[in-house]
């Protein structure tokens, strides 16, 4: 027999075994991770089971939902007092309105005047967004009493009420740069480093996302907690 013909059947040979070898390993290894796969899963249902009957959990979740309707609950009772909207008041209002809420932003505005309208806009912006602050507008010419005994000059006049007590105040726009064309957020930023809105943690548009969605659970656990009594 030819001795190169033996060689090259030898070497198929053991190539065939080596592929051979390769595809039993190759099926092997897939069929443990199958197996892992599966192993897995159980393991995540079993310890997802676990979890939905810990005691621990249903506390921490009765104590989340009753923290949320207590929120709820104090929103709403900021909104019945005017918070949440920027509003116009008279003279007659002012003193219940500063002395109604612990935060209260009033604008001293002129009609006709046009920086007027300029602060207007940008305080109508925050005051849906800063609900524990309240907002409210009074023409100057209708409130001459006021307007002396407060020492207002100049127009636009922004006066920061904490406990219906005036503790600070923008007059016409030398704090934001004597321009008109401020922004909003530069504004913003004033009132919070003089303490008169509070810093937001998250963002708006996300947390009225949330909000919205937080009421919609805690009226169905209200409607619930109604059902069974």
């Amino acid at each position: 027999m030819d001795p190169d013909a033996v060689k090259s059947t030898l070497s198929n040979l053991a190539f065939g075994n080596v592929m051979a070898a390769a595809a039993r390993d190759y099926q092997k290894e897939i069929v443990a991770k199958k197996k892992a796969q599966a192993a897995s899963a159980s393991h995540d249902e079993v310890d997802l089971d676990e979890l939905l009957d810990d005691p621990e959990l249903e506390k921490l979740h009765a104590e989340r939902i009753a923290a949320l309707k207590k929120e709820v609950e104090k929103r709403e009772v900021l909104k019945r007092q005017g918070h949440g909207e920027y509003r116009e008041i008279t003279e007659g209002d002012f003193l219940g309105e500063v002395t109604g809420s612990e935060k209260v932003i009033c604008h001293f505005y002129h009609r006709e005047f046009y920086r007027c309208k300029i602060m207007d806009k940008h305080l109508k912006t925050l005051a849906p967004v800063y609900l524990g602050t309240k907002f409210i507008k009074l023409d100057a010419e209708n409130a001459p009493f006021f307007v002396t005994k407060l020492g207002i000059k100049t127009l636009p006049c922004v006066i920061l009420f904490k406990k219906g007590i005036a503790v600070d105040r923008l007059v016409g726009f030398q704090d934001l740069g004597s321009k008109d064309d401020f922004s909003t957020r530069a504004l913003e930023n004033i009132l919070k480093m003089k303490g008169i809105i509070d810093e937001k943690k998250d963002e708006d548009d996300e947390d009225d996302e949330t909000d919205m969605s937080m009421n919609r659970r805690i009226r169905s656990s209200t409607a619930q907690d109604s059902d069974s009594e």
